[in-house]
């Protein structure tokens, strides 16, 4: 009896130990050790040209001075026309007022700009022109641009011409010679007329402060 026992344990346990050996290796033996990850593709982070701003503040609003089409220097309501240097702005519904005369409407398509607008223009040349220093010939800085401190306006096309002939009477001058629809207020050029033109903003030493 004490025989048959033994057997019948050594018969199980051979049992056991093939059911063992013929199991596919498990999942442990697959595994990696404890504490150790296995290596991940790494992607490196883009290094951005910090020049050139980048897009944080969503769609621009007249808040930011974006002008609807047919603003004018009246419209004082609008922050691109009512945020213009009061001087500028004065010198420019002046002019706008002997013009009228001539069925010119002094039409504003930008004045003053939140520095996010100058970020976003600025972001649109260089992608436009292929390099911040080619961009920089249309569009400054958000630092350097005169529209950014309230001091430029750009006319439409009517207005600039009329501007380009009569703008020295009041002050108002074309300052680049590749935008003529870019003014500025020069008060001296009422008696010594307008000062000679920057072929383009790359040329105006205030674009390099």
């Amino acid at each position: 009896m004490q025989r048959a026992i033994i057997v019948g344990l050594i018969v199980v346990l051979a049992a056991i130990i093939g059911t063992l050996g013929h199991q596919p290796a498990s999942s442990s033996a697959r595994s990696i050790a404890p504490g150790i990850l296995p290596p991940q593709a790494s992607t490196p982070a883009p290094t951005p040209d910090e020049k050139i701003p980048r897009d944080d503040d969503g769609p621009l609003t007249a808040a930011a001075g974006v002008l609807p089409d047919g603003a004018t220097v009246f419209d004082a309501g609008d922050p691109g026309i009512g945020k213009l240097n009061a001087d500028l702005l004065g010198a420019l519904r002046q002019a706008a007022k002997r013009a009228a005369k001539e069925r010119i409407e002094f039409d504003v398509t930008s004045g003053w700009r939140s520095a996010a607008y100058q970020d976003q223009l600025l972001r649109e040349a260089v992608s436009k022109y292929g390099s911040l220093k080619e961009a920089g010939r249309w569009v400054a800085t958000a630092e350097t641009s005169p529209h950014v401190a309230g001091g430029a306006v750009d006319m439409g096309a009517d207005a600039s011409a009329w501007l380009s002939k009569h703008g020295a009477t009041y002050g108002l001058c074309q300052i680049y010679r590749n935008e003529p629809w870019h003014y500025e207020l020069r008060p001296a050029a009422v008696k010594s007329g307008c000062p000679r033109m920057y072929a383009d903003p790359t040329h105006d030493p205030r674009m390099n402060s």
